[in-house]
């Protein structure tokens, strides 16, 4: 489908007379820029999550409360009743964890344990939703936090993350054996990043070395025909704690940190034009936010709206 674009100084002012703002150096979308829609907020306000979607259904996993208290606290929204149900809290309170699904089942690896001070986890849990309980699986062999978990050809991969500095730990789980394996190295160590399965390949998008350090724009991809990793066009503006999905033929990102800065931003890959474009920037600019596609639409559910710790409960969803 043809794009219709306006270059980024026409773009601005366009959107300035609109009043509308956005924190991408992408060439915005002015005829089809999607749009958002506010659903029913998050039972409990919190940042630095895991999100999966499970059953056509958000799970939206751990994170830091009130005070920057880490949270056990695990939560599903129903888009067809628009309603928020607790499940099973984690076995210990997290924040930082990754999530994913594979073959219908619910994994969460690593995070940080801790307020004051971080300790990187090595923990991998599954979730029995028949039972609404959490059972211990192999940890990684890596501890970190602020990583991001995939699944890809019936396994998990577990990249990025930090312990004491920005890793490029990349790890292979297999649910039938319950092991770890090593891969090759995500060749940019980052964490705070987002990744996707798009293309029968796992897409490393963004992240940083640390919060007053370096923020990555840099887009990698793992191809496991070949097992190696190739450069994708890199995002428009780097920075860490974003979200990302996979809707359709398209990957979106949203939101995310850099120092002293929250984004609204909002961009999607373009295929055919081999290039990332702006999109409608989220209602509630956010880093730390748990994002997944379920049924045509994206749906974005807390994070912090301002750097470092400022949870929220906002759950938006986009259509595009």
């Amino acid at each position: 489908m043809t794009q219709h674009l306006w270059p980024l100084p026409v773009a601005l002012l366009l959107a300035s007379c609109l009043g509308k703002t956005t924190d991408t150096a992408a060439p915005i979308d002015i005829r089809s820029p999607g749009s958002w829609t506010a659903v029913a907020p998050m039972p409990t306000a919190r940042q630095e999550v895991a999100a999966a979607a499970l059953d056509g259904r958000l799970v939206v996993i751990g994170g830091f409360g009130e005070a920057a208290e880490p949270v056990a606290t695990v939560e599903v929204y129903d888009p067809a009743t628009d309603h928020w149900e607790a499940r099973a809290p984690l076995p210990a309170p997290t924040h930082h964890p990754a999530a994913a699904v594979v073959d219908g089942r619910l994994f969460v690896a690593g995070g940080f344990a801790g307020r004051a001070s971080w300790t990187p986890l090595r923990t991998v849990y599954e979730y029995d939703e028949a039972r609404n309980s959490w059972s211990t699986r192999a940890p990684l062999r890596t501890p970190r936090g602020g990583l991001a978990l995939v699944a890809l050809d019936g396994k998990l991969r577990a990249v990025g993350g930090s312990g004491d500095t920005a890793s490029n730990a990349h790890e292979v789980y297999d649910p039938a054996t319950d092991r770890w394996s090593e891969a090759p190295p995500l060749p940019t160590p980052r964490d705070h990043l987002a990744a996707v399965v798009f293309q029968g390949r796992l897409w490393a998008i963004g992240g940083r070395d640390a919060f007053l350090g370096r923020q990555h724009n840099a887009v990698e991809i793992y191809d496991p025909a070949t097992d190696g990793w190739s450069t994708g066009v890199p995002l428009p503006t780097g920075r860490g704690g974003l979200g990302a999905a996979v809707l359709g033929d398209r990957i979106f990102v949203f939101g995310g940190e850099a120092p002293f800065r929250i984004f609204s931003a909002h961009e999607m890959f373009e295929i055919a034009g081999n290039r990332w474009i702006g999109k409608e920037p989220m209602r509630t600019p956010r880093h730390g936010t748990g994002a997944a596609a379920i049924g045509g639409r994206i749906y974005v559910a807390g994070g912090g709206t301002e750097p470092g710790l400022a949870r929220t409960s906002v759950t938006e969803a986009y259509t595009p």
